[in-house]
């Protein structure tokens, strides 16, 4: 073979890997943006279409089970909503105060207030019926009105002296806790001045 064929040959054969290497690569998956932006994407309708369907179905669902606690008494429906109303306010807002700790990481401060929220659950689900436009709001409220008389105004009541009492005790526990941070404080400026003071009456009696 001579050396121009041999030279054809070897471009030939080096063209021909070159195009192996570009079709495999055109076959390469998408970048991570597209992805992530698929993901994203697919968690905002998941996350609607799980909205849209808990609102056709929770204030109904929530209104019968409370209809089923209280059975039509006023007294019942009030009792049931302060204990709701206080109880589900009352822990969430001390839960959710804890984000201020120091020591607690961004990512554990999310995971806190997201319990919060989680545990606040039947106040939202009281809510949805009371503020809601849906049909399953409004069948909410008539079911309120007939099998849980009271409810709805005990449950404001508890919400109201839930968060009250939460108020009061963080800003006491706050209050507090800088009294402590002053009075250490002022204790080591008294030390020191005792220091100081026998530092000074040790140089008189040297002299």
């Amino acid at each position: 073979m001579s050396e121009d064929e041999s030279a054809a040959t070897n471009g030939f054969r080096e063209d021909e890997g070159a195009d192996r290497r570009t079709g495999g690569q055109s076959g390469v998956a998408p970048g991570r943006w597209v992805t992530r932006a698929v993901m994203v994407v697919a968690v905002v309708a998941a996350s609607y279409i799980a909205f849209r369907i808990s609102l056709a179905f929770f204030p109904r669902w929530w209104a019968h089970r409370i209809g089923d606690q209280v059975n039509g008494g006023v007294t019942n429906g009030s009792l049931w909503g302060l204990f709701y109303g206080f109880t589900f306010t009352f822990l969430p807002l001390l839960i959710l105060v804890q984000i201020r700790r120091r020591f607690f990481s961004w990512t554990w401060r999310i995971v806190v207030a997201v319990v919060a929220v989680v545990l606040a659950a039947p106040n939202w689900l009281t809510l949805s019926v009371v503020a809601g436009n849906s049909k399953a709001a409004h069948a909410g409220e008539r079911i309120f009105d007939v099998e849980a008389p009271g409810f709805r105004a005990g449950t404001l009541s508890g919400v109201i002296v839930g968060a009250v009492l939460a108020l009061i005790i963080t800003t006491t526990s706050i209050r507090m806790k800088h009294r402590k941070l002053e009075v250490k404080r002022l204790r080591g400026e008294r030390d020191e001045l005792k220091r100081m003071g026998r530092s000074s009456e040790d140089g008189d009696q040297a002299r």
